[in-house]
C-alpha cells in the first residue's frame, strides 16, 4: 500500500514534435523529458498528479526539463519531485487508498510500517497517532499544507472534514521535519492531500454494517471545460450503536458525526489558488478513555466540533515564486465525566481559535534552488478548566455557564533552505528559526540537511530495469507543550504549567531500490530527544496516585524499518516471458486467456524500536514510554475475476509498557495480531463493496489499557457515480 517515493522510469527525449496526434499522449505514463520547450508551454497541460514546475540542474547540461508523470511531494520547503527528492516520503495513492479495507484515515495508517495508531474508539472516534515511538503530540498533521493541529491536545487532531474518497494521496514523512512542516513536526508529519477535479459529476455512498452502524455520504464536482475554476462540495453522516455497555447496562461506545467540505480551484498559466472550508461534528461515548484506577468511570461522553478554513496562491511565472497562505482553525469541545450527569462532574468546555499566515518563496540559480520564507501562528484558548484566569469571562453559548479560564501564544518562524541537485546527487539544508510568546522564549534555530545518491540505474533499453538509491540525513526540531499538558487538573491528574518545550535530534540512513517487480526500503535511524513530556502515575502512593505531567531528562531511540512490495503479477508475466523465449514456436500458439496474469501485489513491512530511558520501579507511563517494540505489516491484493478485487490485511505488533488495570494490578502491553479483508466489484458508474476488521475476531487484546475494543466488524457499501 505504502509506495516508496523513489520511482525512477525509463526516460523518453523528444528533440522534436511531430505532428502525430499520439505522438506524446501515449507515453503520459512514462517520464517525458521535452528538451526543447519552454515550461510555459505546458503549464495548462498538466493533470492533478503532475507537476510542471520541477526541474533538475546537471553539471553538463543546465538546460531545464520538465517531468510528466513524476508527483511532487512535501519532503522540502522547495517543491521537488519524488524522484528528486533528497528525504524519503511514504506516498499513499488514490488508487491504493480504495483498495484499502478501513473505514477512516485513521485506520488507513495503520499499515504504514513507521506509524503508531492507537484507537480508542471505532469509526475514528478519537485515535492517537505517533511516529517512531514518540506521542500523539509530537507529530503535525496537514491538510494540504495547512497545519490543523489543535494546540488543546493532540487526541482529536484527525477530525477531518472530507472522505476518503476526496484525498489524492497521504503523504507520510518520519522523523523530525521541523524545516519543512514548522517545529511543532517532533517525530514527522503527516500531509492529506485533496484536489476539487476536472470532471463534472456527482458521487453518492451507502454503507451498512455491524453494531447499528450506517453510513451516507454525496459529493458533487462542477469543472466546465471552458472554465479554469474547478469546485467540490461533499457532506456525510454516520453512525453507530456501539458494542460495549458500561455497568449500568446503557450502551457506552455510541457515535454519530456529520461532515461537509468545500474545496475549489483556479489554474492559468500566471498563478494557481486553491481554497477551501471543513466542517466535522461528532459525539461518541468515550467508555473508560480517561479512567483510571482511582476514578473508574465507564460511560463518559464527548462531543467535538472542528471548523477550518485556507486559500493558497502559488505565482508560476518570473524568477521568484511566491506560495502564501492564510488559514484559520477552530476547535470546540465539550466532555462530560459522567455521561448526562453534570451535577456530579461539571462538563469541561474548551474553545480554540487558531490563525495563521504563511509565506514561502523560492527562487532558481545556477547554484540551485533556495527556498526562505516565514510563519506566525497565533493559538487562543478560552476554557471551563485550562488556563489562567480570564481578565474578561465569555459566555459559552448554548449554556448557563462562561468560559472563566484562557491561554494564548503567539508563535513565529522563519526559514533556508537550498537545495541541489545534480546528476545523481541531491543535497537539501536548510533551517527554521522559532520564536514563541510562551514563557518569553527566545529565538532558537534548528538545521536539517539531507543528501541522496542515485547509486545505480539500469539503461534505458535494459528489459527489466532497476534502480538503487542511497539516502541519509540530520534533522532537528522542538514541541511546545499542549494546553492539557500545561494546566489539566481534573479526576486524578495533576499538570505541570511550567514544563519546557521537547527539544528531538535525529540522523537516519538507508537505501531503496525499486524496479518492475520487486521495491524496496531499508532505513536506520536514531533519536535523541531531551525534556521530552509524558504522563506518568507513581502507583507505589496507592489511592493517592495520580498522572502527573513531567519532563524527562532524555530519552534515546534505535530504530530500523524495512518493506518490499512485489508485483506477484509483473514476476510471473516476466518467468513466462522468459520460459518463452526457450520455448519451440510449435508451443507459442497459446490462447491469450492462458496468458492473462491476474494483478496480484504482496507487501511486506517490519519495523523495529528501542528507548534506552527505562521507568523507576512503581511508575507507569501513559505515552512517551510506550511504544511498538515490533511491527510487522503484510497486505495482498488481487484480482480474483473481472472487475472483482480482494484485499487481504495483517498487522502484528507487540508494545512496550505497562497499564494498571482497575483492581489495581500492573500488566505488561502482549503481543495481538488482527486480520482486515475487503472484497470489491467496481464498474465505472458504481462500485460494491464488503468489508471486514478483525476477521478473526480477536477479544482479548489491549492497545491502550482499560479500554476495550470491539470485535469482528463487517460492513457492506455501494457508491453511485453519476454525470
Amino acid at each position: 500500500m505504502y509506495k516508496p517515493i523513489f520511482n525512477k522510469r525509463e526516460v523518453i527525449v523528444f528533440r522534436q514534435f511531430k505532428r502525430k496526434g499520439y505522438a506524446l499522449f501515449a507515453c503520459l505514463g512514462r517520464e517525458v523529458v521535452i528538451s526543447v520547450l519552454s515550461v510555459a508551454t505546458l503549464s495548462s497541460a498538466k493533470a492533478a498528479s503532475i507537476s510542471d514546475e520541477t526541474w533538475r540542474a546537471d553539471t553538463t547540461q543546465t538546460v531545464r526539463e520538465v517531468w510528466l508523470g513524476d508527483v511532487g511531494v512535501t519532503g522540502s520547503r522547495a517543491p521537488l519531485t519524488m524522484s528528486q527528492a533528497a528525504r524519503m516520503v511514504t506516498v499513499l495513492s488514490r488508487e491504493e487508498i480504495a483498495q484499502a479495507p478501513v473505514q477512516s484515515v485513521n485506520d488507513l495508517l495503520k499499515y504504514a510500517v513507521g506509524v503508531d495508531v492507537r484507537q480508542r474508539g471505532a469509526l475514528g472516534s478519537q485515535t492517537d497517532i505517533s511516529i517512531r515511538g514518540g506521542t500523539q503530540e509530537q507529530i503535525t498533521i496537514l491538510l494540504n499544507g495547512i497545519n490543523i493541529c489543535d494546540p488543546q491536545t493532540g487526541h482529536n487532531v484527525l477530525d477531518l472534514p472530507v472522505q476518503l474518497s476526496e484525498i489524492v494521496r497521504i503523504e507520510v514523512l518520519e522523523g523530525p521535519a521541523g524545516r519543512t512542516y514548522g517545529t511543532s513536526s517532533l517525530v514527522g508529519a503527516i500531509n492529506i492531500v485533496t484536489r476539487p477535479g476536472r470532471t463534472t459529476g456527482a458521487d453518492v455512498t451507502l454503507e451498512a454494517g455491524s453494531f447499528g452502524y450506517a453510513k451516507g455520504a454525496l459529493s458533487a464536482t462542477l469543472a466546465p471545460r471552458s472554465s479554469r475554476f474547478a469546485h467540490r462540495l461533499s457532506g456525510s453522516y454516520q453512525r453507530s450503536d456501539g458494542f460495549s455497555r458500561c455497568k449500568a447496562g446503557t450502551l457506552n461506545t455510541d457515535y454519530s458525526g456529520s461532515k461537509a467540505f468545500y474545496q475549489g480551484e483556479y489554474d492559468d498559466d500566471q498563478v494557481r489558488l486553491s481554497w477551501h472550508a471543513g466542517l466535522a461534528d461528532k459525539g461518541w461515548g468515550s467508555s473508560t478513555f480517561y479512567a483510571s484506577p482511582r476514578w473508574q468511570a465507564d460511560d463518559q461522553y464527548e462531543h467535538t466540533t472542528k471548523i477550518m478554513a485556507a486559500i493558497q496562491g502559488e505565482t508560476k511565472q518570473g524568477p521568484l515564486h511566491f506560495r502564501p497562505s492564510v488559514y484559520w482553525n477552530q476547535h470546540r469541545d465539550r466532555y462530560e465525566g459522567y455521561r448526562g450527569q453534570p451535577d456530579l462532574m461539571k462538563y469541561n468546555y474548551n474553545r480554540c481559535d487558531v490563525y495563521g499566515v504563511n509565506i514561502n518563496s523560492y527562487f532558481d540559480w545556477v547554484a540551485g534552488r533556495t527556498a526562505f520564507g516565514a510563519e506566525l501562528r497565533h493559538e487562543d484558548l478560552v476554557s471551563g478548566n485550562l488556563g489562567e484566569p480570564l481578565f474578561r469571562t465569555q459566555h459559552i453559548h448554548g449554556t448557563d455557564r462562561d468560559y472563566t479560564l484562557g491561554l494564548r501564544r503567539t508563535n513565529t518562524s522563519a526559514h533556508l533552505e537550498h537545495n541541489v541537485l545534480l546528476h545523481r546527487l541531491t543535497l537539501s539544508a536548510g533551517f527554521v528559526a522559532m520564536k514563541s510568546s510562551q514563557s518569553s522564549m527566545n529565538w532558537q534555530l534548528y538545521p536539517g540537511i539531507d543528501v541522496s545518491y542515485l547509486l545505480y540505474q539500469s539503461p534505458a533499453t535494459a528489459r527489466e530495469p532497476l534502480s538503487v538509491k542511497l539516502f541519509a540525513g540530520y534533522n532537528s526540531s522542538l514541541r511546545l507543550p499542549s494546553f492539557t499538558e500545561m494546566y489539566y487538573k481534573l479526576q486524578g491528574y495533576a499538570a505541570d504549567p511550567h514544563l519546557r518545550p521537547e527539544e528531538m535530534q535525529a540522523v537516519e540512513v538507508g537505501m531503496q531500490a525499486q524496479s518492475p517487480i520487486v521495491n524496496g526500503k531499508l532505513t536506520l535511524w536514531h533519536h535523541h530527544g531531551t525534556n521530552m513530556i509524558d504522563w506518568i502515575m507513581d502507583t507505589s502512593l496507592g489511592d493517592q496516585a495520580v498522572w502527573q505531567s513531567v519532563n524527562h531528562t532524555k530519552i534515546n531511540s534505535v530504530g530500523a524499518e524495512a518493506s518490499v512490495d512485489v508485483s506477484l503479477s509483473s514476476l510471473v508475466a516476466t518467468l513466462t516471458s522468459h520460459s518463452t523465449l526457450h520455448t519451440s514456436p510449435s508451443t507459442l500458439h497459446t490462447s491469450p486467456s492462458t496468458l492473462h496474469t491476474p494483478r496480484t501485489t504482496l507487501h511486506l513491512s517490519y519495523s523495529y524500536i528501542s528507548q534506552d530511558k527505562d521507568l523507576e520501579p512503581g511508575i507507569v507511563s501513559q505515552y512517551a514510554l510506550e511504544y511498538l517494540r515490533h511491527k510487522f505489516v503484510a497486505r495482498l491484493t488481487t484480482n480474483i475475476w473481472r472487475q472483482l478485487d480482494l484485499t487481504v490485511g495483517l498487522r502484528w505488533q507487540d508494545r512496550v509498557g505497562q497499564y494498571t488495570t482497575f483492581s489495581g494490578e500492573v500488566c505488561d502491553y502482549r503481543p495481538f495480531a488482527l486480520m482486515d479483508a475487503r472484497l470489491s466489484w467496481t464498474k465505472p458508474r458504481y462500485a460494491l463493496y464488503a468489508e471486514v476488521s478483525n476477521l478473526l475476531n480477536n477479544r482479548s487484546y489491549v492497545d491502550y489499557g482499560n479500554v476495550p475494543q470491539p470485535g469482528t466488524w463487517f460492513t457492506v457499501g455501494a457508491t453511485f457515480k453519476g454525470k
